[in-house]
């Protein structure tokens, strides 16, 4: 039983509640006791809980439900060894009480002895016949060792008990999803729908499974089922929506994220979709409105402020990108993708120790591209520091070992430092990776074209 506020099965809380500002001791039998606990349990209100669990065992000491209920707070603040010992005595008193078997298994998992907490569970299902939730339990035990298979099994065990347990069913399409499964995923949900035909869950998750498979028209048949299943379902009418987008179809799918923005608060998603159709289109200026709507709505959505720095570079306003690119920055400093934008619109804008700083940023947040290794050396080079470059050009060398761009550039770095044995060293190598490249001494190191040594090796390539 659980306790509403709508209902009169709240009156024993409110007067468990009215007891405790009074002080003054009023009797519940066990049941009330135990309706009491759950419900602050559900509410995660353990002070209460506990003080519940505590009176209730002063006026029904020999209750195994209520000694229960303690060992779930025991269990519940990591006290397991306090939770393992009361079991035990519980254990001695019921041993065929399928839940002492539920809350070992719960203590088992949390020390990570997921097999035994298994083994333990498995025992309890002898004891009752209400077995969805050890089933489900099993499955969660059989995620917990990546056991894929297993844990599908038993979550489809939940779902042939209770056609309507969509937790159990999200959990196997999980299973399929990680399991690479996804025709099997279908095949399932097919035989589920057959039974079933009009749960929106599964057409919803029928789609996704197409999806994948890139199979769109099916896909769009699938959430089409699952909105006539459920008229208000806004998970089918966004993922519509990306189907529709991706065949090309802006503007339906512009009028099916719309519906969602109806149907519920306005979500930054939908909104940067429809922003996107629209810039898809041509539309421009309701474009660049659903990408502010975007930021407005969730300020911390990195692909929004992605998306108005991207409009206004591809339309060639490099200060209205750098001013959006400044703002997200200012958000979120650590965000590669922001640093690459703000190197790359500077770069655009000539404000070459700005880019550098950005692509520095940039490699400093874990992006290797080779590209951002080569424009950043070549910026260093632009600004006088061929330290730096050969720095940043060696740091490139141990990702990107083979790659003659950074060769052909080290090797004219060091012949302008006139460090021949290292600038020979770098061109052989550029000329063993790829000949092909070697108009990069001619572009940016035009003066050695007159050094004999290297005049003699780009003669000699094939």
């Amino acid at each position: 039983m659980e306790f509403s506020q709508s209902d009169n099965n709240n009156l024993p809380l409110t007067k468990f509640e009215s007891m405790l500002k009074t002080n003054h001791v009023l009797f519940f039998d066990s049941e009330e006791f135990e309706n009491i606990i759950h419900h602050y349990l559900n509410q995660g209100k353990i002070a209460l809980a506990k003080k519940a669990i505590k009176l209730g065992l002063a006026q029904h000491p020999t209750s195994i439900n209520l000694r229960l209920f303690k060992v779930e707070v025991f269990v519940f603040e990591n006290n397991l060894k306090e939770a393992d010992k009361l079991l035990n005595e519980l254990y001695q008193l019921e041993p065929h009480n399928e839940e002492i078997f539920i809350q070992k298994a719960n203590i088992l998992s949390k020390q990570d002895n997921h097999k035994k907490a298994i083994e333990v569970l498995k025992h309890a299902l002898d004891l009752t016949d209400d077995t969805v939730d050890i089933y489900s339990l099993i499955g969660m035990e059989y995620l917990f060792l990546d056991a894929f298979e297993e844990a599908k099994t038993f979550f489809m065990k939940c779902l042939e008990a209770d056609i309507d347990d969509y937790s159990a069913l999200y959990n196997i399409i999980y299973c399929f999803d990680y399991l690479e499964q996804h025709n099997e995923a279908i095949e399932y949900l097919n035989i589920f729908l057959d039974k079933n035909p009009y749960c929106e869950v599964a057409w919803h998750q029928l789609g996704k499974q197409y999806l994948t498979l890139k199979k769109h028209k099916k896909a769009l048949a699938a959430f089409d089922f699952a909105i006539i299943s459920d008229d208000t379902f806004v998970g089918a009418y966004l993922e519509r929506g990306k189907v529709l987008e991706k065949q090309r179809n802006y503007i339906e799918a512009i009028e099916s994220y719309n519906i969602t923005l109806k149907l519920d608060d306005p979500t930054s998603f939908a909104l940067l979709r429809i922003g996107s159709c629209y810039e898809k289109l041509g539309q421009k200026d309701l474009a660049i409105q659903y990408y502010y709507k975007t930021v407005h709505e969730d300020p911390l959505l990195d692909k929004g402020w992605i998306a108005i720095t991207k409009f206004f570079k591809k339309n060639k306003n490099y200060q209205k990108a750098l001013y959006y690119i400044n703002k997200a920055i200012n958000i979120d400093s650590e965000n590669v993708i922001y640093w690459k934008l703000y190197a790359q619109i500077n770069h655009r804008l000539n404000l070459f120790e700005e880019a550098e700083r950005g692509y520095k940023k940039t490699l400093d947040l874990g992006n290797f591209e080779i590209d951002t290794w080569i424009t950043r050396g070549d910026l260093l080079l632009r600004l006088g520091e061929p330290q730096a470059a050969i720095i940043n050009f060696e740091e490139a060398l141990e990702f990107h070992p083979e790659n003659a761009e950074i060769h052909y550039r080290l090797a004219g770095l060091f012949f302008t430092l006139h460090e021949q044995e290292k600038g020979l060293f770098h061109l052989k190598n550029g000329l063993k990776n790829n000949n092909e490249f070697s108009f990069i001494i001619d572009e940016l190191f035009p003066a050695l074209l007159k050094n004999s040594q290297v005049k003699s090796l780009l003669n000699s390539k094939p």
